[in-house]
């Protein structure tokens, strides 16, 4: 089980508090590149508009900006800051493409941390640039691409920490999901809970089949015959898929946490 921590002294505090409660674990550290694909399309917002009609996700973001645009004039003088945060209170793309267009156009400034609006250009003037995630865009992607789009590769190589716990004992599991709850991400948590749920199934199914059959290639064949266990957790059905080759990877696993040995083709548990 994986669990993803934020910065290297998170992953050291939590890899300490998980030993100190008797969970094995390892901290791992692991730079990889993320890569996210945009269909970008730039133009007025007036000629944007005429062309909208073709792309309906086009004109979907134009009024997000309309929006933003009435938002922002409705409460920001010329001559008055505004810090970030009080701009952004949430991630909005829309909002962020009308501020970068208010820079370009040179109506707002950026000064010590702050904006600071110089004037109120028309809405219709402004040269926009919008990106669409290709992954989101699904059978609209033709109709930007129709717009003279271009495609934005953008790979960012990115340090990554994690601490794996090594257990695969339910309740040693869900131990270690109570102290990772204040360092780790959200998503990373759903995830491992998930995690922590499959390989205590599989670890219980395992050691109890391995009761009845004594050789390696009877139990994986004995495994590979209820392929997929389903389990019911708080409501919800939890599918566990397998194959032989992860079979004798977690076999190798609960052999290294000493709940059975396997030399050859015999077990004993």
């Amino acid at each position: 089980m994986r669990l993803e921590v934020l910065s290297r002294e998170d992953m050291n505090e939590l890899s300490r508090k998980l030993s100190r409660a008797g969970i094995m674990n390892r901290p791992v550290e692991e730079t990889k590149p993320e890569i996210e694909h945009y269909l970008i399309v730039r133009g007025k917002y007036s000629k944007l508009v005429e062309l909208s009609p073709k792309a309906p996700i086009l004109g979907e973001e134009l009024e997000a900006i309309q929006l933003a645009y009435e938002e922002l004039m409705r409460d920001w003088e010329v001559g008055q800051e505004k810090p970030l945060s009080e701009l952004f209170g949430e991630p909005d793309l829309s909002k962020l493409s009308l501020i970068t267009a208010l820079i370009g156009e040179g109506a707002v400034e950026e000064r010590d941390g702050v904006l600071v609006l110089r004037n109120k250009p028309p809405l219709d003037n402004l040269e926009l640039e919008l990106r669409f995630p290709i992954d989101e865009l699904e059978e609209e992607l033709d109709e930007l691409d129709n717009l003279n789009a271009t495609l934005i590769t953008e790979y960012t190589l990115s340090k990554h920490y994690y601490v794996e716990v090594l257990e695969v004992d339910r309740e040693l599991l869900e131990n270690a999901l109570e102290i990772a709850e204040e360092y780790t991400t959200d998503e990373s948590l759903v995830e491992a809970t998930f995690d922590a749920i499959a390989r205590s199934v599989l670890a219980e199914k395992i050691l109890e089949l391995a009761e009845k059959h004594r050789r390696k290639n009877e139990l994986v064949e004995a495994l590979m015959e209820i392929e997929p266990i389903t389990v019911e957790t708080d409501g919800d059905r939890v599918n566990i898929y397998y194959d032989e080759d992860t079979v004798e990877d977690f076999l190798k696993t609960l052999q290294t946490l000493g709940y059975l040995k396997v030399k050859g083709n015999r077990i004993w548990v």
